[in-house]
């Protein structure tokens, strides 16, 4: 075991590994005050497989209280230092992790460049000392035999807004040629319309249709039809899956269908889950001996892209349907199926017959055979991607990220959305597929569409089984968001406590401002200079404290189902308002406190 120390701002770095014949060189700058790069490269004179590497070092745990990481999901706090480990690679995560102060200032960051390989990292407390522990374990897998390979680590001290520099780390990440992200085009950033929670495999070309055309009412541009078009089965499993065939009984003619739908003006997207071969298809006996797994639950396995005939047969098949149907792009899911579970298969097999010996290098370029044969004939392509897999690297194939299956769960689809928005920059984040009990109040159901208000809405409700309330609620909220979406999508975005989910979020543009107020016993201070400001009542009780610096000259105050309401008196100062639950109040041009001169 080789070591070696740097001395870096985090103190000194330890790094571990068994160098045999690579030779190990460290560059370190500083771009700006109190942030640091530091990359490493190693070269060997001849091929060779990289040598497993671990960083360590430890810090001062000073006025920190809060961790940030995008796998860690609902958890914040700073675990010891015996547990807490991360794990990253091109199709689960990201390796980046924050330490925050408890009012949301940064005092520490830092990230990994490698976002193609595995790559293990932690920072948790030592209690012999009260110190942060932390550690990056790079090449963890073997690969096939190199000549030279490099990453860099960044460091980030600076006393910001925990969310500028989650930001400004997504910013260096992308610069990387192997992260320059695809252009979101105009079409990933309008809300759709999901067929899988109202309708699940249970899907049809009349009830699509129908439902499509209820659903342009609402300003929905856009259809993902999910698992059921390729089946009759309708047990949940993927045993149908692989063939790639339209079930016939559902879909008699699939082209007419989806220009039915072009023709009320919506996208048409698909459902299309990459690594999936089921049990049931006639594909099945074809790529026998090609599979990393198999999910003896869902009767299905997973293929191994490192077969070039396995990335040529998926490529191909996405795209036959996508020029005899016509679509405007797909849903490609579970690609973070492209995993091993236990041993990998090929090493008892000496790698036979598979090209490509790294697992994420082999889906890397899966991925980008068929992106390149799909925006040959669809340059506008939309590719939806969903949690976990949203890395820095993937954003060269996805334009919409996706949150992750949280039916009906308000607080899941809140922090999940909020997450991918700080680290998704340009790239249309979606809300998972909304979805509602008719029997509940209009102020209830609305709060699934208030949760996601800062990314683009997914509707997943039957459209005619809705109530009236209902239907008045959802045109008020999609117009507001549709009307405000620049602030929304494109403001500067401040969701304050991630540890207690986010009870707070704004954005703001030169033009307005729209705070969001979704925990009982806020205080909102509107600072506007001068701007428009939107308060919208996502906290489920109907008194907001707000602290107004200047007096407004007239407000507008409106319920779940926008009917207008008589506006509350205004002071400047601390005041409670009466704010109908998952109503708004909008505050217009300020007025000076001051008397005026003279």
């Amino acid at each position: 075991m080789n070591r070696k120390s740097i001395d870096t701002m985090a103190g000194s770095i330890e790094i571990k590994g068994v160098f045999a014949s690579w030779k190990l060189t460290v560059e370190q700058r500083t771009p700006i005050p109190d942030t640091e790069l530091i990359r490493l490269r190693l070269e060997s004179p001849e091929p060779a497989s990289p040598p497993h590497l671990v960083l360590s070092w430890s810090i001062p745990k000073i006025d920190m209280q809060i961790s940030w990481c995008e796998s860690k999901g609902f958890s914040h706090n700073i675990p010891p230092n015996w547990c807490g480990y991360n794990h990253s690679n091109l199709v689960s995560s990201l390796p980046l992790l924050l330490l925050a102060a408890q009012q949301g200032e940064n005092r520490f960051l830092f990230a990994v460049s490698e976002t193609l390989r595995p790559v293990g990292f932690k920072a948790g407390v030592r209690e012999e000392d009260n110190r942060i522990e932390c550690s990056v374990e790079l090449f963890r897998e073997p690969e096939a035999p190199i000549r030279s390979c490099q990453a860099e680590l960044r460091f980030d001290f600076r006393k910001i807004f925990y969310a500028d520099a989650i930001r400004d780390a997504m910013e260096w990440f992308a610069a990387f040629p192997e992260c320059i992200p695809s252009l979101s085009p105009p079409a990933a950033f309008e809300p759709f319309y999901s067929s899988w929670y109202s309708y699940h495999q249970n899907i049809s070309d009349r009830g699509l249709e129908a439902e499509c055309a209820a659903a342009r009412e609402y300003g929905l541009k856009g259809l993902i039809v999910d698992d059921g078009w390729q089946t009759d089965d309708t047990g949940r499993s993927y045993a149908f899956c692989g063939d790639w065939e339209v079930s016939a009984g559902r879909f008699p003619d699939m082209k007419a269908h989806v220009k039915k739908i072009h023709e009320l003006g919506m996208k048409y997207l698909l459902w299309f889950p990459l690594p999936f071969i089921g049990d049931e298809s006639r594909n099945r006996n074809r790529f026998q001996g090609k599979f990393l797994y198999r999910i003896s639950h869902s009767r299905v396995s997973v293929l191994d892209p490192r077969f070039p005939e396995i990335r040529e047969f998926l490529a191909a098949a996405s795209e036959k349907v996508l020029r005899e149907w016509e679509l405007d792009g797909f849903k490609f899911d579970f690609i973070d199926n492209f995993c091993f579970q236990g041993e990998d298969p090929a090493v008892a097999e000496h790698y036979a017959g598979r090209d490509i010996r790294s697992l994420p290098a082999a889906v890397d370029r899966l991925l980008s055979d068929i992106m390149i044969r799909l925006k040959a004939i669809r340059p506008e392509l939309l590719i939806e991607f969903r949690q976990s897999y949203i890395g820095p690297a993937l954003r060269k194939y996805g334009n919409m990220f996706r949150a992750s299956d949280c039916p009906g769960d308000v607080l899941g689809n809140r922090a999940s959305t909020l997450r991918l928005r700080l680290t998704s920059g340009e790239t249309a984040v979606h809300s998972d597929m909304l979805e509602w009990a008719p029997q509940e109040s209009p102020e209830e159901a609305a709060l699934q569409l208030l949760n996601v208000l800062f990314c683009v809405p997914q509707i997943s409700v039957r459209l005619a089984e809705l109530p009236e309330s209902h239907r008045k609620m959802l045109h008020f909220w999609l117009n507001f968001w549709r009307e405000h979406r620049t602030t929304l999508l494109a403001g500067r975005l401040m969701p304050h406590h991630p540890e207690q989910v986010f009870p707070q979020v704004s954005a703001e543009t030169e033009m307005e401002k729209i705070i969001a107020v979704y925990a009982p016993d806020q205080a909102v201070a509107v600072r506007t200079g001068g701007r428009i400001c939107h308060i919208v009542n996502a906290s489920n009780v109907e008194e907001i404290t707000v602290d107004l610096d200047m007096i407004p000259a007239a407000s507008e105050l409106f319920n779940a189902m926008g009917e207008v309401l008589p506006s509350p008196h205004l002071t400047n100062g601390l005041q409670r308002l009466h704010i109908p639950r998952s109503g708004l109040l909008k505050i217009h041009g300020i007025q000076s406190t001051m008397p005026p001169a003279g």
